[in-house]
């Protein structure tokens, strides 16, 4: 029967281009279970799962989910249960998101607009200063 490949905490953080530090912050979070050996169980051995689960942890958050709702989501499909309840509270997280993002984006483009109207006015008085030194 084949073994399962198993990730030293290195190989995950060069992998993924983290830090060893923000590994152990995504165990302390509960998102990742590492087994542990060695004198005092100071190294930890990552499996397949703990390997999917940082890759959804990490995409979770490219999505601006927190650390909680990505664990939360995260833990709902290692559950053995229907995935419709699964997929909705997913759903229902994805739509706040998006609405924070489309308000951001609203008030993001409310302040490029008026960056545009300073331009504006500032190229029109410098036009008109830049014509009296002429004039003159």
């Amino acid at each position: 029967m084949a073994t399962s490949p198993t990730y030293t905490i290195s190989d995950l953080a060069r992998e993924f281009d983290l830090t060893t530090r923000a590994m152990r912050f995504y165990e302390d979070m509960g998102l990742l279970q590492p087994e542990r050996s060695g004198p005092g169980g100071r190294n930890r051995i990552y499996s397949a799962r703990d390997r999917t689960r940082l890759k959804l942890t990490l995409r979770a958050k490219r999505l601006g989910l927190s650390l909680s709702e990505a664990r939360e989501i995260i833990d709902m499909y290692d559950s053995p249960r229907d995935t419709g309840p699964q997929l909705r509270k997913f759903l229902a997280i994805l739509a706040q998101h998006r609405k924070q993002l489309e308000e951001q984006m609203a008030d993001l483009q409310a302040n490029l607009d008026e960056v545009k109207v300073h331009e504006k006015e500032a190229r029109s008085l410098l036009a008109r200063i830049e014509k009296g030194r002429q004039a003159a």
